[in-house]
């Protein structure tokens, strides 16, 4: 769904650019809070910050080593984070422990590897096509666009039971939500549910509520 957002955001021809924080939904699973109310706020805070420039050399001038120190604090907590989404998948299984592994080890070497790449005489990743060489090194300098890719199509197709992929461990959690309407409020789409309602089978894609209205 981010994905389709900020490419209709490109569409609409936006003077700034736009994309996602993806650090965000880890912060969301470790304080709780997801209300749409906060994060009008939010935004409505950083607009005061950039328009009253004394509020912005009040947070600039911050000594470096303690937002170094929060930074610390903060990603390593939304890296555990995310590693705990993997509680519900089998983690004795061999399948999801070679998924596991080497989804992280070449999302930390490829990118690593890119990076000597693009800084070396001999680049061997030039191809004559500026444009082309231009994607091909933003997408393999990303070690989350790495990782996710290779995790994603391996777990697509390397054969599994549902309970060691985690989807009926998954499913059962879903099911667990007890206020649905409240669900369908905060995640539910309006355009993508109007489909979904005419197109049932929409509704298997991820980002998509599962429940109708």
């Amino acid at each position: 769904s981010s994905g389709i957002n900020a490419e209709y955001g490109g569409i609409c021809g936006p003077g700034v650019g736009v994309t996602s924080y993806s650090e965000n939904v880890g912060a969301i699973s470790l304080t709780k809070v997801g209300s749409k109310a906060v994060i009008a706020c939010s935004g409505i805070f950083m607009i005061v910050i950039s328009v009253l420039g004394k509020v912005g050399v009040l947070f600039a001038s911050l000594p470096e080593p303690i937002i170094g120190g929060m930074y610390i604090v903060m990603f390593g907590i939304i890296g555990a984070v995310g590693i705990s989404n993997l509680q519900f998948v089998d983690l004795t299984s061999s399948r999801n422990i070679f998924i596991i592994g080497l989804s992280l080890y070449l999302g930390l070497a490829i990118p690593a590897w890119t990076a000597d790449e693009l800084n070396s005489e001999e680049n061997s990743l030039e191809t004559g096509n500026d444009e082309f060489d231009a994607l091909v090194a933003v997408i393999l300098s990303s070690g989350m666009i790495v990782g996710g890719s290779i995790a994603c199509f391996l777990d697509n197709t390397l054969p599994g039971t549902d309970e060691e992929r985690g989807i009926a461990s998954y499913r059962l959690a879903t099911k667990a939500v007890s206020n649905k309407p409240l669900q369908r409020k905060i995640y539910a789409e309006p355009l993508m549910e109007k489909l979904a309602n005419r197109f049932p089978v929409l509704r298997r894609l991820p980002f998509v509520c599962h429940d109708a209205e």
